[in-house]
């Protein structure tokens, strides 16, 4: 299915994975409108944040359970030592912390990881794992975010699906 993502006067089209199309929206929209599906964003479209910090994020911090007393932001250093991590606890760390670079406009990461769970993590969650960025191009894969005028993220699409939307 052809989706045709407007933000603002900007527009990418998105065809399966990939990106069909970049350029401004009524261009895109005279050619593509009557067989893309529309999403309208209220932001900036966005190759997406690339983090080059995961591996220290995802496997030397400890993302806490919303159901936890320990907070909402990660845990490193001694407080860290103190708690009882296992495997599965590093995997559920990770996936909470994935959610929240997800939630930051996030569309690619830097690796390698070395616990298995973390690894696991990251390649359910549908992030790539690059050693570098990579631009928004045609025939690319869809990855990009839509930012709002604060920098907050509204969307995160990776492959073509949307992986976060904001509320």
């Amino acid at each position: 299915m052809i989706t045709l993502h407007r933000a603002r006067t900007c527009a990418v089209v998105v065809d399966g994975d990939r990106v069909a199309a970049l350029g401004p929206y009524e261009e895109l929209a005279a050619v593509y409108g009557g067989q893309a599906r529309l999403r309208e964003w209220d932001g900036t479209l966005t190759p997406g944040r690339y983090e080059p910090d995961a591996p220290a994020l995802l496997e030397a911090a400890y993302w806490p359970d919303p159901r936890e007393d320990l907070g909402c932001e990660p845990l490193t250093g001694g407080t860290l030592a103190a708690l009882a991590m296992t495997d599965v606890r590093w995997g559920a760390s990770a996936r909470r912390g994935l959610q929240r670079l997800l939630a930051a406009g996030t569309t690619a990461v830097a690796g390698p990881f070395a616990r298995p769970s973390v690894r696991t993590a990251v390649e359910r969650s549908g992030l790539p794992v690059l050693p570098a960025p990579r631009p928004l191009t045609v025939s690319g894969r869809a990855d990009f975010a839509v930012l709002g005028d604060d920098s907050a993220c509204l969307v995160t699409c990776i492959g073509g699906r949307l992986l976060y939307r904001a509320r």
